[in-house]
């Protein structure tokens, strides 16, 4: 910041993103609910920490200089985030990712100049990560970040993230993200525990056969080297149908226009809540509904699911 109120670029706004009560999504009064809008970042997600990190960690170690051209497989926002930063820095930007992605994602990716390359939908992120690799074995001049695997993922929440979920809520007793490289989970996690060890860190994640866009099944074969999954405190299952529900939910009951992993985080949350007697539980909010409004998500009818929804948790 300069003079406290002026950054001297789009970057330097990353960051100290705001925490709003939404307990009115709680299960019990007893239990609040608190959001961390990480769509309140300029690039629109959580994934501008990472991105920001990825990048100036590259540049520290000399690894690229204006005008490399960088590759990273995502599933759209830390692609996103990378397009933001490279159009600032003058860096070339191509982005794998799969083929069914939301057409908002591909929209925002060409706006900022990436260059896009798919990978089969079918096979999710996991098919856009193997390409990414072949595509830079065949080419030296290329440089992959690899948020996958690569330790400024959790290190910029561990710097950012979690301190301000400790500054902005001291008394937290539990986090629930959602699992997709696992670095927020990882980073936040490790900071809040050394903060104070009693504090629950609680993974999102989709059933093995369903989709939540985002998120990672690590039953499908592939765990980031970055994710522990030791450092968990549980992992807990949802479906597709209750981040559908709860999505919409976030926006109706609470006015959080959020993406759809955004619901399985509080179909998560709403399970741990129901095993406490009281407590304050953060949820990460990692993105806004902005680039999932072509899938009608908000206008359909989801009054029955929630009458079907079952408390699956994997310990």
């Amino acid at each position: 910041m300069i003079n406290g109120k002026i950054s001297k670029d789009i970057i330097n706004t990353i960051g100290n993103t705001p925490i709003v009560e939404i307990s009115s999504i709680s299960p019990n009064p007893d239990i609040k609910f608190f959001a961390k809008l990480e769509s309140r970042n300029p690039g629109g997600s959580v994934k501008d920490r990472v991105a920001k990190y990825l990048i100036e960690g590259a540049e520290s170690k000399g690894l690229i200089k204006q005008g490399t051209t960088i590759i990273e497989p995502t599933s759209g926002n830390t692609g996103i985030s990378l397009a933001m930063i490279c159009r600032v820095k003058g860096y070339n930007l191509q982005v794998v990712m799969p083929e069914n992605v939301s057409k908002e994602r591909i929209s925002i990716l060409q706006s900022f100049g990436a260059e896009i390359i798919f990978s089969e939908g079918e096979k999710g992120t996991n098919g856009a990560i193997d390409l990414a690799k072949k595509i830079v074995e065949n080419d030296s001049k290329l440089f992959m970040p690899f948020q996958y695997g690569n330790s400024a993922n959790p290190q910029s929440h561990y710097e950012t993230t979690g301190p301000e979920i400790i500054k902005d809520l001291p008394d937290v007793d539990v986090f629930v993200a959602g699992l997709g490289t696992g670095g927020t989970l990882m980073g936040v996690g490790r900071c809040l525990k050394e903060y104070n060890s009693k504090i629950k860190i609680i993974a999102a994640a989709p059933h093995p056969d369903e989709v939540v866009p985002a998120l990672r099944s690590i039953e499908h074969g592939f765990i980031p080297p970055i994710l522990n999954l030791d450092e968990l405190d549980n992992r807990i299952l949802v479906g597709s149908e209750e981040s559908f529900f709860w999505t919409k939910q976030l926006l109706f009951q609470c006015g959080v226009f959020a993406g759809i992993s955004c619901g399985a985080v509080v179909a998560a949350a709403r399970k741990v809540a129901e095993k406490m007697e009281k407590g304050k539980i953060v949820l990460l909010i990692a993105d806004s509904g902005d680039k999932y409004v072509s899938s009608g998500l908000w206008t359909k009818n989801y009054n029955e699911i929630e009458k079907n929804i079952e408390n699956k948790i994997w310990w």
